[in-house]
Parts: structure tokens; C-alpha cells; sequence
């Protein structure tokens, strides 16, 4: 006889990266039945990072490593997981009714959005043409089908140099290409990259085309934004870090979102829709770090259990 499929919980956690899971944490603690919902692994942008070193109590520790920690403990007091993307939110009076593209619909007393955000796309020729053929967001996904190859990073921040130093273990020569004058990854790391004779940074310039022969990447066109000069540059790959955007879509009909999408909450990660949170990358917030994600996951699974309780 087939078990019958849970729907109904206290709490429905929408994403399993950091916050979600630290939610789930708190949450199920306070005896709350728990559901996290995920379009793909736990651990969200954990799984796309080699190493990590600026996470309190872990002097360096692997993305994954530190994504299947997380998740143990998430699960350990009973917060159940489940795949699926949220194609629609529902409100009906005190209750939140998800549906997903597996054709469940799950219904809880509070909801928590923690579905973070994505890599945001350069939106040039070539770029989705070449997606898997040379065009990459993930170096720790697909930096081991480069070796001995010339790649070229886009991007000026802390993804982009640690990334790109990931990938010198691979690649024959890592160009970054910064569309300002300077660097914006913290001072540490700008420093361990500049001394890496594999590295090469290029300031003042930006990719306006992204090339191939029809089965992989073999060019890139740029622009000298100082200059104006246009150019051309060689590249087996080109991995991508400009910036994120929130996967907030399906929450788009609730008014929650501020103009760039992003969740708005109040310091205690309420909307104000009673009974909606949001925690972590996907809400409007000055840092998006593990340890702010955690943080926002702990106050949220507390704040989480106030709501439910005052509703018995």
C-alpha cells in the first residue's frame, strides 16, 4: 500500500540553501512540522563553491561539505524535504497554499521565502547560444573540463576573483575582465590573486559578444569603456560573475517585492503579508553572506513559531 503524501504543515520553507535550512533548523526545534521545498540539491549556491573561509567556525571548509552539514542538521528534528519549483502562491485566509510543477499543492500556516537568487546573465550574442559550450556561471561545476585552457572571467567582485583563482588550478591562464577601474573583492583576496602568475585582470572593459564555431566558445568581443575601443580576445571559456538577481517570481501577485524583486521585510523578517517571511539572498539586504543568511534563518524560525502559536 503506497504511503500517502503529507500536504499539510505548520511551516513551509520555500528553498534549502543556508537560511532555509538554518530556518528549518529553529523551526523544527520548536516542534513545528517543517517542509523544505527546492527546485534542485540542498545547499543552493553552497554546492557551486569550492572553498569557503569566511564562514565563523570553519577556518576553510568545502562548499558541499558545509551544504550536507547544514542539511543534517536541518533534518535532525524532523523538518521534512521535497523537490519541486514554486509556480504559484496562494493566499486563503489564514492559510498559504504552494503549488509546485509536480502538481502538489502544499498548505501551511506560514510561509518562508527563502529561494534565493540566480546569476545574473550579461544579456550579450552568443551568450545563450553557448550555455554548456563554453559560457559557464559555475567554476566549481564545470572549471575541470578547461584544463590547460585560456579562460576569461567577467566580473569585478569577490565571486569573481575567488572563482577565478579556483579555476587556475585547470587552466593554463585566467583573465578577469572588470568593467571599472578597480577591483571590489575584499582586500584579502585581491591580494592572493594578484600573485598568482595565472591571473591576469584587465580594468575598464566590458564583453559585448560572446563567439564560437557552432559547437563551443572560441572568442570574445570587447569594449574598452575608458577608451572606446573595441577589441577581440581569444578564450576556450567564459565564466560569469556580475552580480544576482532574486528568484522571487511566483511571489510577484503579493505585493511583497521592491522594485528589483527583492523581498522586503521588516528586522524581524516579516512582510507584511502576517505570516510570510522571508530570509536570506532573496530579500533586500545590505550583505549576502552565509553567515547573514544564518543569522536571518535563526531570528525567521523563532519569529516563525511566535506566529504559529499565537494562531492556536
Amino acid at each position: 500500500m503506497t504511503e500517502e503524501k503529507k500536504l499539510n504543515y505548520d511551516v513551509i520553507i520555500v528553498g534549502a540553501g543556508p537560511a532555509g535550512m538554518t530556518t528549518a533548523l529553529y523551526a523544527s526545534r520548536a516542534n513545528l512540522s517543517v517542509l523544505m521545498l527546492d527546485r534542485g540539491i540542498y545547499g543552493g549556491n553552497l554546492n557551486n563553491t569550492a572553498t569557503i573561509e569566511n564562514y565563523t567556525g570553519f577556518p576553510s571548509v568545502e562548499g558541499p561539505d558545509l551544504a550536507k552539514q547544514m542539511y543534517e542538521g536541518a533534518t535532525k528534528f524532523g523538518a521534512e524535504y521535497a523537490y519541486g519549483t514554486v509556480e504559484k502562491v496562494e493566499l486563503d485566509g489564514d492559510l498559504k497554499k504552494v503549488t509546485t510543477d509536480m502538481g502538489d499543492t502544499f498548505t501551511a500556516k506560514a510561509l518562508v521565502i527563502a529561494s534565493g537568487s540566480e546569476q545574473r546573465k550579461l544579456g550579450v550574442p552568443g551568450e545563450a547560444e553557448y550555455g554548456g559550450k563554453g559560457v559557464s556561471y559555475c567554476a566549481v561545476c564545470d572549471g575541470a573540463f578547461f584544463k590547460n585552457k585560456h579562460l576569461i572571467v567577467v566580473g569585478g567582485g569577490d565571486s569573481a576573483v575567488e572563482e577565478g583563482m579556483y579555476l587556475t588550478q585547470f587552466a593554463d591562464k585566467v583573465t578577469v575582465l572588470v568593467r571599472k577601474d578597480h577591483l571590489r573583492a575584499v582586500a584579502v583576496t585581491q591580494d592572493k590573486a594578484k600573485q598568482n602568475n595565472k591571473m591576469e585582470f584587465i580594468y575598464n572593459t566590458s564583453v559585448t559578444a560572446i563567439e564560437g564555431d557552432d559547437q563551443k566558445v572560441v572568442a570574445v568581443k570587447t569594449h574598452n569603456n575608458e577608451t572606446g575601443e573595441d577589441g577581440e580576445m581569444q578564450a576556450d571559456g567564459i565564466f560569469i560573475y556580475v552580480g544576482n538577481d532574486p528568484m522571487t517570481k511566483p511571489y510577484t501577485d503579493l505585493n511583497i517585492l521592491d522594485d528589483q524583486g527583492w523581498v522586503i521585510t521588516d528586522d524581524k523578517l516579516a512582510t507584511k503579508i502576517p505570516g510570510v517571511f522571508a530570509v536570506g539572498d532573496v530579500r533586500e539586504t545590505p550583505l549576502r553572506q552565509i553567515a547573514t543568511a544564518v543569522g536571518d534563518g535563526a531570528l525567521a524560525g523563532q519569529e516563525v513559531f511566535k506566529y504559529v502559536d499565537n494562531l492556536k
